[in-house]
């Protein structure tokens, strides 16, 4: 059963590259595509030099828009959405996708210890009461973007969240429509994360979105 990787990627030069020489190293992966979302500098480029199929927003969308495209362009029954800057640790997607093949689970989801980063674990907190709050599955990773999930399982979602959010939006509706989810203990890593205005003002959206998600009560799935 083929699995297809998609890779939603922006400014990712330097990286992209070696997660997706990573991954061809992965038996059962049988297409890598990289969607760069309005990348200003050489994303798809190195992407495409690495070997993958490359498809080029001209402005940027946001990761869930990359999903979607993504999605929408794979052959594979299964999918696979990687981060970019996973590096040659992307090879770890093995153990997601044994997981999947096996029917043990309809979502796998990479589970590993992220870079203590201020305002991470107030993210982090947020993400993790607020799944349990709609589905009562506690999660260690409610963040995770590493993800192998069925195509069948993709298909049923409304999934209308764009942003920050995208990942918690993910884990609650395919948990509150039946689907089992299941997170795997993996060795990945980020590349290195600093507590730079830059990084900490990213993790003030990110804390606005999912919060917001969680106020307006105006998706399908937390209905």
């Amino acid at each position: 059963m083929q699995v297809s990787a998609i890779i939603p990627a922006y400014n990712e030069e330097g990286w992209v590259g070696k997660t997706v020489q990573a991954l061809q190293q992965v038996a059962e992966i049988g297409e890598i595509i990289v969607v760069d979302d309005g990348s200003t500098d050489y994303t798809s480029q190195e992407a495409q030099n690495a070997g993958a199929d490359v498809c080029r927003f001209l402005k940027n969308k946001g990761k869930s828009q990359a999903l979607r495209e993504g999605a929408r362009k794979a052959r594979g029954k299964i999918l696979a959405f990687v981060d970019a800057d996973l590096g040659e640790t992307a090879r770890e997607f093995h153990k997601l996708i044994a997981s999947v093949l096996a029917d043990e689970t309809d979502m796998a989801i990479g589970c590993f210890r992220a870079p203590k980063r201020a305002g991470l674990g107030l993210v982090r907190t947020l993400a993790s009461r607020g799944i349990c709050y709609y589905t009562g599955q506690k999660m260690t990773a409610p963040l995770s973007g590493q993800r192998v999930l069925k195509r069948s399982l993709w298909e049923n979602l409304t999934f209308p969240v764009e942003g920050f959010a995208a990942e918690v939006a993910l884990t609650i509706e395919s948990l509150r429509k039946g689907f089992r989810v299941k997170e795997i203990p993996v060795q990945m890593k980020h590349r290195f994360g600093d507590n730079s205005c830059r990084a900490f003002l990213h993790r003030g959206n990110q804390f606005y979105e999912i919060m917001k998600m969680f106020l307006l009560h105006n998706y399908d799935f937390l209905s």
